[in-house]
């Protein structure tokens, strides 16, 4: 059966490259509406995964169930890769989100309107015609959610879209966030500011290339459970193979994987209790 409308099914799903996991032996649903923040130290996952939601990455074992058509996904990947010397205006930028509904070869021009409406809502007006090469950071960022509100997605993936930016530009980001969240949209975003997220995201994923704990916020980012994953982090094999499964579909002992002295919080314990309070 396929999740609803609105809804990632992540079903023992590792992600990889060349056959070596990034994040595994995930479950769980993000439920239609959610506004998901996914947490961990640097190098635990989260880039990883999100761009396996989107299809960059591919599945080296289990698999992801997303609703809806292609185009329901509006993904915005980290700054850092994303290239500002192409000539392009603020514009032609934001007119790219009206990709799936216009294809490559129509005009934009009659959709002017509704991009200069969506320049407003991220407080750009005016700068229609400017190069983007000529933006802050902050400007650029504010440019990109345009982006994202020209394509009317009803689930939005952020890789890490405070990174660099201001203050000020992250609240009046974290504002928009609020609003598709009222609107019932599902966003989930990899953050690296705590405070914000206690702040503003009811519910986290704390990664350490495996679910440390997926829950309520305040009862995910508690003192043991970000220690759990500083140390699995830390203990990371980067050459590891992916772990094989048993006849019966159940994942092996894996110690030739990723060995280190932690019991897998995903085999045992506290934060498999939390892993899975989203899924259905």
């Amino acid at each position: 059966m396929s999740p609803p409308t609105g809804a990632i099914a992540l079903h023992g799903l590792t992600l990889g490259y060349d056959r070596h996991p990034a994040v595994h032996h995930l479950d769980g649903t993000i439920q239609p509406g959610a506004l998901l923040a996914l947490v961990g130290p640097n190098g635990a996952g989260k880039s990883t995964l999100l761009k396996g939601i989107v299809g960059e990455v591919p599945c080296l074992d289990g698999r992801i169930d997303r609703s809806g058509r292609a185009d329901a996904i509006a993904y915005l990947p980290q700054s850092a890769e994303i290239d500002r010397g192409f000539p392009l205006r603020v514009l032609d930028l934001v007119a790219m989100g009206l990709w799936h509904r216009i294809g490559p070869w129509r005009r934009a021009a009659p959709y002017r309107d509704t991009l200069v409406e969506a320049l407003s809502a991220v407080g750009l007006v005016g700068f229609e015609d400017r190069p983007i090469g000529t933006l802050s950071g902050g400007q650029f960022q504010r440019a990109l959610f345009a982006r994202l509100i020209v394509q009317d997605a009803r689930i939005i993936l952020l890789d890490e879209p405070f990174t660099g930016v201001d203050g000020r530009t992250s609240a009046d980001l974290l504002r928009l966030i609020g609003a598709w969240h009222r609107q019932g949209r599902t966003v989930v975003a990899a953050l690296h500011d705590l405070t914000q997220v206690r702040s503003h995201f009811p519910q986290t994923l704390l990664l350490a290339r495996e679910p440390v704990a997926w829950g309520p916020t305040d009862a995910v980012l508690t003192a043991d459970n970000l220690a759990r994953a500083q140390a699995l982090s830390e203990a990371w094999d980067e050459d590891a193979a992916i772990c094989g499964r048993s006849a019966g579909g159940v994942a092996d002992a894996h110690p030739h994987a990723h060995p280190h002295t932690h019991a897998h919080p995903h085999s045992h314990g506290q934060a498999r209790d939390h892993a899975h309070r989203d899924a259905p």
